[in-house]
């Protein structure tokens, strides 16, 4: 409910078909003007009248009206943005979890290979290191074959 007790999705379809007069919305002014005005003019002839001041409330109302529609359109979106953005969060902290998950599964597998790997090289003494070394080079001269064959 907005505070003149209307809900929000009528408050642009008032009846304004008070603000009529003899068919019309405007009324003329005086003559050689040129122009038209809203307001009504009264007994003197000026248009200053009650009707004026009523109009001009009207006129007021009918653009916080839009206003109003404007603002609801942006908070709506600011809301699918922010919804949006939660969604995201949540999808990222699930896959670093899983992330977290496999780089501790990895480290584990990579523990005990260096644990096999350094008991190995103590039961052979210096054997290992050739082998490594040999291991090394053999990669190396591989990749650069490969690099130079692209």
């Amino acid at each position: 409910m907005s505070r003149l007790g209307v809900p929000p999705s009528t408050l642009s379809y008032r009846d304004r078909s008070s603000q009529y007069s003899n068919g019309t919305l405007y009324s003329n002014t005086p003559s050689g003007s040129g122009r038209t005005s809203p307001l009504l003019p009264t007994s003197n002839g000026n248009g200053n009248g009650a009707y004026g001041a009523h109009r001009f409330a009207e006129d007021l109302e009918g653009q916080n009206d839009e206003r109003l529609e404007g603002l609801t359109a942006k908070v709506k979106l600011l809301k699918d943005i922010t919804i949006g953005i939660g969604n995201e969060v949540r999808d990222s902290t699930v896959q670093l979890s899983q992330m977290n998950d496999a780089f501790a599964e990895t480290s584990g597998i990579l523990g005990g290979t260096f644990r096999r790997m350094n008991a190995m090289a103590t039961r052979q003494g210096g054997r290992w290191a050739c082998y490594m070394i040999f291991l090394v080079l053999v990669s190396w001269f591989f990749i650069v074959v490969w690099w130079f064959r692209r």
